[in-house]
This record gives C-alpha cells, sequence and structure tokens, in this order.
C-alpha cells in the first residue's frame, strides 16, 4: 500500500508540473504583508487550480523561481513603495509578460496593469498634440523630466518599456 501511495504521489507531482502557465494575474496577497500574490489563470481568466510546483519568472530583470501551490504563488520580497513592475514567464508555448504599477498605501497594495499599446498610443498623442500646438520642445522637455522622475524613484526602466511594448504588439499580431 505504501509503494502505490508512493507512485501515486510522484505521477502526480510529474502531472503538475507539466502544466503550463498560459497567463497569470497579480494581486496583493491575503494577508496584506507588502507581498505579491502570482495567479496562474486560464482562458476564462480564473485561476488554474492545476498549477503546482516551481516556475522561473523574471521580476524586473531578476529571476525568481515561484513555488506555485494551487495555481497561487506569493513573491519573496514584500514592496515598501510604489514602483513600476514588470513580470515576465517564459513558457514553451509563448513570452507572457507583464508590466503593472504598484500602488501602495495604508490599506494595501493596488496593481494597475498597463497596457503596450498605451505605451504606444499615448505617447504619440502628446507628440501629435505637441507639433500641434508648436510646442515640440516643451513637451519633451516635461516628458524628459516625468521620464526622470520615474526612473528614478520608481524604477521604471527604458528595457522594461520597450519589451512590454513588443510583447503587447506580438499578442497583437
Amino acid at each position: 500500500m505504501f509503494l502505490i501511495s508512493i507512485c501515486h504521489l510522484f505521477t502526480q507531482m510529474a502531472w503538475a508540473q507539466n502544466a503550463n502557465i498560459a497567463d497569470f494575474d497579480v494581486k496583493e496577497n491575503l494577508s496584506q504583508n507588502g507581498k505579491l500574490a502570482i495567479i496562474a489563470v486560464d482562458s476564462l481568466n480564473k485561476t488554474n487550480n492545476g498549477i503546482q510546483g516551481s516556475y522561473k519568472f523574471n521580476i524586473n530583470g531578476f529571476q525568481q523561481d515561484l513555488q506555485f501551490n494551487d495555481g497561487v504563488a506569493v513573491t519573496a520580497n514584500p514592496i515598501e513603495s510604489s514602483t513600476f513592475v514588470f513580470f515576465k514567464h517564459k513558457s514553451p508555448h509563448k513570452d507572457i509578460g507583464k508590466l503593472y504599477f504598484l500602488r501602495v498605501t495604508e490599506k494595501g497594495i493596488t496593481p494597475y496593469k498597463i497596457s503596450g499599446m498605451l505605451l504606444i498610443i499615448l505617447p504619440l498623442l502628446i507628440l501629435f498634440i505637441a507639433y500641434k500646438f508648436k510646442r515640440f520642445l516643451v513637451t519633451l522637455a516635461i516628458l524628459a523630466v516625468a521620464y526622470l522622475y520615474l526612473n528614478y524613484s520608481k524604477g521604471l526602466d527604458v528595457k522594461q518599456l520597450i519589451e512590454s511594448t513588443i510583447l503587447g504588439l506580438k499578442d497583437l499580431i
């Protein structure tokens, strides 16, 4: 009986590790300890409870092995202040990358997903408006100051912006 139980356990572990993460969502951990929960979801945006085991994620360029239990993994480090975070998971079928702005308040962490298309349309719209009002240099200076502020105090990086935009375009095509 013991041998059958062990064989069943190994079979179950091998099956769980073969499950692929098709998509994921980011939320605050239920214990509200400043950590994030990464939730594996299916095509209907429901939690995929079949995801078990360790999966590799790149979080702002740092590779981490996240331990999933019933489709949910908790990041190791707490978030202390508002910041931009780029999550990327490389599955055998496709790369999944999402850019979030994490707003930290006394009530907890609120993640806001930033669309790749927004990263293309918003700067183009700003440039169009600047061109129409003949104040391109002033607008460019304001954008540069805003970028420098977000880069140095909130962790926004040009590489993350470009990678998020490219992955957004791949999903569009």
